[in-house]
């Protein structure tokens, strides 16, 4: 058996449910990638379509992560509003248990519930706790459990069975961690500061013994949604040099044969093939950014680093000390760049907190 790559440099194929469309960036991509994410949530709807899939991706001799989402709708069918325990169209559990021993390592893992911190902070559709929970929560801490306690719930039918689990995010990446995930990749899209997320992301995998990967999402909320190939060959040198084991490029939707993905248009391609060759010249330089301080956080303070008064658990505006903890994150972040981390006050990972870093700074004191 192959030993598995250190690094992982991949795309996430999200943007049709045509297996010929996935092909086909298979081949484009195979001989500068080892990753690929099967993003197309509905080609699991079809075990006959994924297995194609998988089978097309191994052959190319690509690692390969499968995004899953909830078990009911395996049952009748994503349009069914009937859901009968005995009616399945498949069951994902027995799928991917015969996928590990089909595939054995090159099917690397599952992907489960995207971007729940995100969805957490904004209220989206998939919030785990909604407004109305404010008053019933009544305090941070109940509301990190309840969090943790919902998300660990939905993704327990694949932690147990899949080889690593993941996600996505922009946000609360601790509580991400501490329900259960493997690896979170943190979003580097729009104007999200890629040193902050980087320091968030990082110090929660850290301190809580986990890996962490970047994914290059959406730069713009219309055509051509991405950012151009030279952006994107710094966005990914930035995450490999900063220590992240993953790095991926987030295609969605099909606005040419690669979906977001164009040569022609964004030189994504050429810079795909550069961070390839840079990380296979460089093996060594996954140290180059090595997280040298820490600010740490109060315990269970889901606030969501946007800006000084973005909300608290999506739940509760900015309190008295917001301004403050996003100037300090911000002035550390301009002296430290990629080199800091920023963690929570747990007394569980303290140890291990105090143990990784060279200087803390924390919350409730100066950080001049």
């Amino acid at each position: 058996m192959d030993q598995a790559p250190d690094f992982f440099v991949g795309v996430e194929f999200a943007y049709s449910n045509n297996v010929r469309d996935l092909k086909d960036l298979v081949d484009k991509v195979k001989d500068y990638t080892n990753l690929f994410v099967l993003g197309a949530v509905e080609m699991t709807f079809n075990r006959a379509v994924l297995d194609e899939a998988c089978d097309y991706i191994y052959d190319a001799g690509l690692y390969f992560i499968v995004l899953f989402t909830d078990t009911d709708t395996y049952r009748r069918g994503p349009n069914s509003t009937a859901i009968e325990p005995t009616a399945w169209i498949y069951q994902p559990i027995i799928w991917i248990y015969e996928a590990r021993q089909k595939y054995g390592d090159k099917f690397w893992g599952v992907y489960r519930y995207d971007e729940p911190g995100g969805q957490q902070l904004d209220q989206g559709p998939s919030a785990l706790l909604n407004r109305t929970k404010a008053a019933a929560c009544g305090t941070y801490a109940n509301a990190s459990t309840e969090y943790v306690d919902n998300l660990s719930y939905l993704i327990k039918y694949y932690k147990y069975i899949s080889h690593e689990l993941f996600t996505a995010d922009y946000g609360l990446y601790w509580f991400d961690y501490k329900s259960g995930y493997d690896a979170v990749f943190a979003d580097f899209g729009f104007n999200l500061s890629r040193p902050l997320h980087i320091g968030l992301c990082r110090g929660a995998a850290t301190s809580q013994n986990r890996s962490w990967g970047a994914i290059v999402t959406w730069r713009y909320d219309k055509d051509p949604y991405l950012e151009n190939g030279t952006e994107l060959y710094s966005d990914l040198k930035l995450a490999y040099d900063s220590g992240a084991k993953y790095t991926i490029v987030f295609s969605y939707p099909k606005i040419g044969p690669y979906g977001t993905l164009s040569d022609e248009l964004g030189g994504h391609f050429e810079g795909l093939q550069k961070f390839w060759n840079y990380v296979h010249s460089n093996p060594n330089n996954r140290e180059v950014n090595r997280a040298e301080v820490a600010y740490v956080l109060p315990a269970n303070y889901g606030f969501g680093f946007r800006r000084a008064d973005d909300t608290i658990w999506g739940l509760w505006d900015a309190d008295d000390i917001s301004q403050k903890v996003y100037s300090d994150a911000n002035t550390l972040v301009s002296r430290y760049g990629a080199r800091l981390d920023i963690v929570y006050g747990d007394p569980e990972v303290m140890d291990a907190v105090e143990s990784s870093y060279d200087k803390l700074f924390f919350w409730n004191r100066s950080v001049t």
